[in-house]
């Protein structure tokens, strides 16, 4: 069991879902009083990819990392022409998409995603994390999350755009943001770093803001149930793309393995924080993938 304070056991000795227990009917009822216009913004950016074109390359990513691939399963110089007939007049054109969600898109962490020795979290063995996926605490056992989103816009507070690449949020300062977070609350929070993409993909991997090992002991000390960011790993990153923390402040060894926190990577939050809500109703749903490490979502900001 990891030494520092954890959720190992606290919901059951067989749990595979950790603080998403705590989205419980009456937690998700009340989340919905924090619509209150109906308005509703993706937090998704686009997947896009070709097996023939530059697309891929024009939205956010790690660089090295296997790049989604769309295209259509007819072969023909124009799909129009080799769509699947259904009938007099009547065609079906079809989608072929792989997608590597981590680092690539935004998606959804799996509790098996982290693991440290020979145990998952809450004590299920590594040793079930197979090249045919895992059969414990895969993403399809995490479900629907509906949930108050609290963001915590970071620049917007200091006054900046974005931040710079080797800030690292403090919890103090997500205190002075957002001091009334609830038991089951999803925590959005925001860099800007994606914005730095169009000016330059050679500063955007120059490394990457994100929380310190501190904010995120904050966060689950506090019971959130899934913590979502714009950048790519929750904490920062270096020029390498690794995390310069000790291991022991590692975030995901934090979220992910000692509190069964899942979390959400790459979000597009430029447009929700133009609208200077700080509170809203949240949902996400990942893809039933069996045994999945990950999966990619469409989160969605409903005001």
């Amino acid at each position: 069991m990891p030494p520092e304070p954890n959720n190992w056991g606290r919901f059951g000795p067989d749990d595979q879902r950790g603080t998403l227990n705590l989205l419980t009917p009456p937690v998700v009822l009340a989340a919905l009083a924090a619509a209150t216009t109906g308005q509703v913004i993706s937090l998704a950016m686009p997947i896009r990819g070709a097996t023939s074109s530059p697309a891929p390359t024009t939205v956010p990513h790690l660089r090295g990392r296997p790049l989604p691939q769309h295209f259509m399963s007819v072969d023909g110089g124009d799909y129009a022409a080799g769509a699947r007939a259904i009938g007099a007049g009547l065609r079906l054109a079809d989608d072929a998409l792989v997608v590597t969600p981590h680092g690539t898109t935004t998606h959804m962490d799996a509790l098996c995603h982290m693991w440290a020795g020979e145990q998952l979290y809450n004590g299920h063995p590594a040793a079930r994390v197979r090249s045919y996926g895992a059969t414990r605490c895969g993403i399809e056992v995490a479900g629907g999350v509906v949930a108050r989103g609290v963001l915590f816009d970071v620049p917007r507070h200091l006054g900046l755009d974005h931040l710079p690449a080797g800030f690292r949020i403090t919890a103090a300062l997500l205190e002075e943001i957002h001091p009334e977070v609830r038991p089951g609350d999803v925590a959005v929070v925001r860099t800007g770093w994606p914005l730095v993409w169009n000016r330059s993909r050679e500063e955007y991997w120059s490394g990457q803001p994100g929380l310190s090992a501190a904010a995120g002991r904050w966060l689950a000390a506090r019971d959130v149930a899934m913590v979502a960011c714009d950048n790519a790993a929750i904490g920062g990153l270096n020029a390498d793309q690794l995390a310069d923390e000790a291991l022991d402040d590692d975030l995901h060894l934090i979220l992910l393995w000692r509190h069964g926190i899942h979390l959400a990577e790459m979000l597009w939050l430029e447009d929700l924080a133009a609208t200077a809500r700080t509170d809203f109703l949240f949902t996400a749903a990942p893809l039933a993938i069996e045994g999945g490490t990950g999966s990619p979502i469409n989160p969605l900001a409903i005001l």
